[in-house]
């Protein structure tokens, strides 16, 4: 499975990564090499928390998907 994730460097120079559809799933590196290593760890201990929890990956509660049109 892949993520999308989103990888910025901070003022100090480690690099620092979310995953826009994980929330909360965060993490950093020296390196952006290290960065993405150490995210890939997070997603996996992330997933697997949410499975023992019995959360969904989506379809969240409070969360509710639909459509809206948009004039182009």
């Amino acid at each position: 499975m892949d993520f999308k994730i989103s990888l910025s460097q901070d003022e100090d120079g480690w690099f620092i990564v979310t995953v826009p559809a994980l929330p909360g799933c965060v993490s950093q590196g020296k390196t952006e090499e290290e960065a993405k290593k150490n995210i890939a760890e997070a997603i996996e201990l992330h997933l697997s928390t949410l499975a023992r929890d019995g959360i969904p990956l989506y379809n969240r509660p409070g969360t509710k998907e639909t459509f809206v049109a948009v004039d182009i």
